[in-house]
């Protein structure tokens, strides 16, 4: 990358933050306050950024119209299939990916291992949140405000011996998974299933989705699950930055 499209690309970055003077742009980069300015001028002439009245520049119009057009380019499913199949094929077991849609964590995609016994998951179908690796990994990082919105009048039914019953216990819950990174479902919905998720970050940054993988306890117990995380890990990580997750 040439040192000029490095120093655009940085700048758009640091204008997607927040508004910035000419004289903060300059001391970030350590060049001259009058190079800064005839690059943010640039960007404005390109549509990319624009002047405001109080001296700062901020995003361009045209900027947020590439970006909402651009997002139509990336369909989860398409840009996450081969990850998941290559991870399912090195570990043999059902590896998913869910994302949230109207309030709801919903399958996006699914990959099984050809030989052996076929999960429930269906892609599509909405999974309980309060039982579920993929439900936990996205609420975790969700803003309050919209964790809370979601939770709202949510039944914390029962299913297992393990399942999380009341709001005060997956709230806790989340704040740990928060923590650590990773999410589990120790056969909470089904018993004789076990589950990890990891969260998948947009190109904003933001988590909406999640990569789990899932295993009969007849095939792989929750440590061994657990033992299989860095793989899981990169995945999730491969995916991010494939959907545009630069960090």
């Amino acid at each position: 990358m040439s040192r000029s499209v490095e120093r655009a690309v940085r700048v758009l970055e640091l204008l997607s933050e927040r508004p910035q003077h000419p004289a903060a742009v300059a001391e970030g980069f350590g060049v001259h306050r009058t190079t800064a300015l005839r690059l943010l001028q640039d960007l404005c002439e390109g549509g990319l950024a624009r002047r405001r009245e109080d001296g700062t520049f901020a995003v361009g119009y045209r900027l947020a119209g590439l970006a909402q057009a651009a997002l139509e380019q990336f369909d989860l499913r398409a840009i996450a299939h081969p990850f998941l199949a290559d991870l399912g094929r090195r570990l043999q077991l059902t590896v998913h990916i869910a994302t949230l849609e109207n309030g709801q964590v919903i399958y996006a995609d699914k990959v099984e291992p050809r030989t052996g016994v076929r999960l429930y998951s269906q892609i599509g179908r909405p999974v309980p949140l309060h039982t579920s690796g993929v439900g936990k990994a996205i609420l975790a990082y969700l803003r309050e405000e919209e964790r809370e919105r979601i939770l709202t009048g949510y039944r914390y039914e029962r299913f297992t011996e393990t399942t999380l019953t009341t709001s005060a216990a997956f709230r806790a819950q989340l704040a740990e998974v928060r923590a650590r990174g990773w999410a589990e479902d120790d056969g909470e919905y089904e018993h004789f299933v076990a589950c990890v998720a990891v969260p998948v970050r947009d190109g904003t940054g933001r988590v909406r989705s999640a990569l789990s993988v899932t295993a009969l306890r007849a095939q792989t117990d929750l440590a061994g699950l657990h033992e299989r995380l860095p793989a899981i890990r990169g995945t999730a990580q491969a995916v991010s930055r494939a959907l545009g997750w630069t960090r």
